[in-house]
């Protein structure tokens, strides 16, 4: 949930770090005064159906990047570094990249939630170790998940490829979907959807890049919403084609992360916290917006886009305003850039994937939707994740709905878009 410090340079840190014992999971000297209490595990939750949750995160480990960058860079590559008071942060090329206390509170009573940057004593293991995290799958009812990274690499490695040194940070890129093809996701491949990160850099070399892991087994890569905010071409320029040539090639979801792009739509300067998750929804309807007006979807047919952690109750609008626009507002222009027999709305439908975390007032406009492209998270471990009841919140939202459906939206559509297996049985925790 918490996006903030996704910057290079984003949390100055209190006072000088230090490194050596206490740098990774074990805790280090000034942990007294940090103690946190996790709470006892939670019952396993009842199974109605299936769960793929599109929309998870994980918490990078201390170890991450060792033995997997070139000798000569591995002095260089990002390394977790403590402070007297107790704080740990990952550095990188200078600048600190603090775990955000919000982005990992599964597990901690509500009164311990906060900003400041956490230990990862202070987490719940299933953050950052998969053994742990396939423990708490379980106890949610959730078969598999689809993850994205934490602040150290940007949600869709933007930190890297933003990097002073370019080779440093091609090399971090390929480190971290290393360690996730064979750690992450290789240890419990049935489990895991595998999430690449590209390589924004350079175009050419992030198609090829989208080539080679696809062979490895990737299934999607999480791309910036708004790739100008990060400095680079627009969605807009056709640059980014041999990209996405490459992604529907090899049917990669492209997926669209609220926030991925460090931006967010507040126009005051002085909000409140509460106001940026609340917009969590315009962001993703503006993303929308722009790649449907970017005709990317009409050139590459085959391409699934899916806009992660943004809601659905905004996609019926949206559908609704571009059809209008398209013959009202659009015919006034010199040039229409809509090149298709199809209206907006029906590519929208065909290939733009939207995920639900707790959207009961939308549930009645499926059908306009689509309930074929409708998906479901738990955002675990953040402060909006559903664990451990994602399946009574699920039950809730979708439970009245007919079997197919419920079932579709909870998994199946999931299972087809990332070409993903179903679980033999609803509660696969049981013996057979």
């Amino acid at each position: 949930m918490a996006k903030a410090g996704q910057g290079p340079g984003a949390w100055a840190g209190p006072g000088a770090p230090r490194t050596g014992p206490g740098s990774g999971d074990a805790p280090g000297d000034g942990e007294e005064a940090r103690t946190v209490t996790l709470l006892p595990d939670p019952d396993p939750r009842p199974i109605r159906v299936p769960v793929i949750s599109v929309d998870d995160h994980l918490i990078e480990p201390a170890d991450l990047f060792e033995g997997r960058m070139p000798a000569a860079m591995a002095e260089s590559a990002p390394r977790i570094v403590e402070f007297e008071n107790g704080q740990q942060a990952w550095q990188y090329e200078q600048n600190l990249y603090p775990n955000i206390g919000l982005n990992a509170v599964v597990g901690k009573a509500r009164e311990d939630w906060s900003m400041d940057p956490a230990r990862f004593s202070e987490m719940r293991p299933g953050c950052y170790d998969i053994h742990a995290r396939i423990t708490d799958m379980d106890l949610n009812g959730v078969w598999a998940s689809l993850c994205f990274p934490s602040l150290v690499a940007g949600f869709c490695g933007s930190v890297f490829s933003r990097s002073k040194d370019q080779d440093l940070g091609l090399a971090c890129v390929r480190a971290w979907n290393d360690w996730h093809m064979d750690v992450w996701a290789g240890t419990y491949p049935e489990r895991i959807i595998p999430l690449e990160l590209p390589w924004l850099a350079d175009i050419e070399l992030a198609s090829a890049e989208v080539l080679r892991n696809a062979e490895r087994g990737f299934r999607a890569i999480s791309f910036p919403e708004f790739p100008s905010r990060l400095g680079l071409r627009s969605i807009f320029s056709g640059a980014w084609d041999p990209f996405f040539a490459a992604c529907a090639e090899t049917e990669t979801v492209v997926c669209l992360h609220v926030g991925a792009s460090g931006w967010a739509p507040l126009p005051s300067p002085d909000p409140p916290f509460e106001l940026f998750p609340t917009l969590f929804p315009v962001n993703a309807i503006l993303a929308a917006a722009e790649w449907l007006w970017s005709g990317v979807a009409l050139r590459y047919p085959d391409l699934s886009i899916a806009m992660s952690e943004g809601g659905i109750g905004w996609v019926p609008m949206l559908m609704d305003r571009a059809d209008y626009v398209l013959s009202h507002s659009a015919s006034g222009t010199d040039s229409v850039t809509w090149k298709s027999d199809l209206l907006p709305s029906q590519v929208l439908g065909r290939n733009f994937y939207f995920c639900s975390i707790d959207d009961p007032s939308a549930v009645e406009l499926r059908s306009r939707i689509g309930v074929d492209h409708i998906m479901v998270e738990s955002d675990y471990p953040h402060a909006d994740s559903t664990w451990p009841d994602t399946q009574a919140v699920l039950d809730a939202t979708f439970g009245h709905l007919p079997d197919d459906e419920l079932r579709a939206i909870a998994a199946g559509n999931a299972s087809r878009v990332f070409r993903h297996p179903l679980p033999d049985r609803d509660d696969w925790r049981q013996p057979a």
